[in-house]
């Protein structure tokens, strides 16, 4: 399952950029008593018993309000709602449950998405105030006593979402299907391509750059396997979107990209590498992605015998950050290479899962340090004690070592250079993270 989203909404001055600056553990959303302080969602980590969710803090809904700023606002919260997989809303115990919460409570209620109802400002400890029991009138379950200020009831919070993700897990157990999302600039085929592989119209194809606007969803099932294709509205510069429908197509892309388990990234083949290109793509590949760069419109290239040669020798340069992915030429158009596009989708997808046994890493980095030996600086050399893989998506690997000063970006590099000999990982980023190892004292290791 892709990292679950959940969606922190509410009427405006009720904490929720407080609980969400609490959850994450830093201060990332800006905290006023002003209402309508948070405008943009404002996406962060969050850690429990295992788990990691990307929350998402809202600005304050106000349902039937005429002012231009809060109806954006509530569109922000309800682009959000819809792509969460759990919705935390959070109410005021020291205002009690205003007709806007209701409001809210049955917007919640229509879209049948789980809800954990969290009371803010219960910030006394003991017995709750006999006024916490006039939540429940809500009707959408138990209320949680919080107090995001001070941290209170925090983990009862947490333990209530994670049993709705518990749930969906389960239930995302039984559906093997890789999740691809199609991602690019304006009016290179991603809505074409989407139609192409379904073998119906689900998406609105037009020259029109900005037609698609929302992420769409389309179930394919063949001879590879199952998959669920998401369309997104094109990738713009933040400085070009202007319109406020457009900007919110770049936020919803990019969330496609989170849950997403393969990133097909669309260049258009006859207008050649763009630097926007290169922006998008780093999306997917910060995200910890398997990525395929797929040079649509190859139909309508000139071509001789080395131009698809030269193309993707070139392609390789401009996307050097991300040279493990496959580059494929297709015309959602014509069909071609549909099928392999196919192929390779499925093959970056147990790339990107791909599991190493710590002796195979271990022996991997014996043989590289005697190959190319670790740097050193002012005579004192880094040594790598051992490495060990901690996740997939991307495949992660953690080494422990004397200092991490000395492990320079260069070396790292290089080891995961012969970790992809001997493994491929082929169409997937990878991640070091760099441990100094500590003695019994609890002093660092500096021998």
């Amino acid at each position: 399952m892709a990292k679950p989203v959940v969606a922190i909404v509410g009427r405006p001055n009720v904490g929720k950029s407080t609980l969400f600056n609490k959850l994450i553990g830093e201060r990332l959303s800006i905290v006023d008593d002003m209402p309508g302080v948070t405008r943009d969602r404002v996406y962060g980590d969050c850690e429990w018993l295992g788990y990691t969710m990307l929350l998402v803090d809202t600005g304050g809904i106000e349902p039937y309000s005429d002012d231009i700023i809060l109806s954006q606002m509530r569109r922000q919260a309800e682009l959000a709602m819809d792509s969460a997989d759990v919705i935390i809303f959070v109410t005021d115990l020291r205002s009690g449950v205003l007709a806007t919460d209701e409001e809210i409570a049955a917007m919640l209620q229509k879209s049948g998405k789980p809800v954990v109802l969290c009371v803010n400002k219960c910030d006394t400890v003991g017995d709750v105030p006999a006024e916490f029991y006039e939540f429940y009138n809500l009707g959408i379950g138990d209320p949680i006593g919080v107090s995001s200020v001070h941290g209170h009831g925090t983990g009862d919070l947490l333990d209530a979402v994670i049993q709705h993700i518990d749930d969906q897990m389960q239930e995302d157990e039984e559906d093997d299907a890789i999740r691809v999302a199609v991602i690019g600039k304006p009016n290179v085929g991603k809505s074409s391509l989407i139609n192409a592989v379904s073998g119906q119209e689900r998406a609105i194809v037009s020259n029109i750059a900005g037609t698609t606007r929302d992420a769409t969803d389309t179930i394919v099932e063949n001879q590879y396997g199952k998959f669920i294709f998401v369309d997104t509205a094109g990738l713009r510069r933040k400085s070009k979107v202007e319109d406020k429908i457009e900007r919110y197509s770049v936020m919803r892309a990019r969330m496609a990209v989170e849950r997403a388990d393969v990133c097909v990234i669309m260049i258009d083949g006859t207008e050649g590498f763009t630097e926007q290109d290169s922006k998008v793509a780093g999306i997917a590949h910060d995200l910890g992605k398997a990525c395929i760069i797929a040079v649509n419109k190859w139909d309508a290239v000139d071509k001789d015998g080395r131009t698809m040669d030269k193309e993707r020798k070139k392609l390789m340069g401009d996307f050097g950050f991300m040279s493990y992915a496959p580059i494929i030429f297709i015309s959602a158009k014509t069909g071609q290479r549909l099928e392999r596009l196919f192929e390779l989708i499925h093959f970056v997808n147990e790339q990107n899962s791909i599991r190493i046994s710590t002796g195979k890493l271990n022996e991997i980095l014996s043989e590289a340090t005697e190959r190319v030996q670790p740097p050193s600086d002012k005579g004192k050399r880094l040594k790598i004690y051992y490495m060990t893989q901690a996740s997939t998506r991307p495949p992660t690997f953690v080494c422990f070592v004397n200092d991490k000063k000395l492990f320079h970006y260069s070396y790292q590099r290089y080891l995961d250079n012969q970790i992809r000999a001997v493994f491929g990982l082929e169409g997937t980023p990878t991640k070091f993270i760099i441990r100094e190892r500590t003695q019994r004292n609890g002093k660092k290791d500096r021998s």
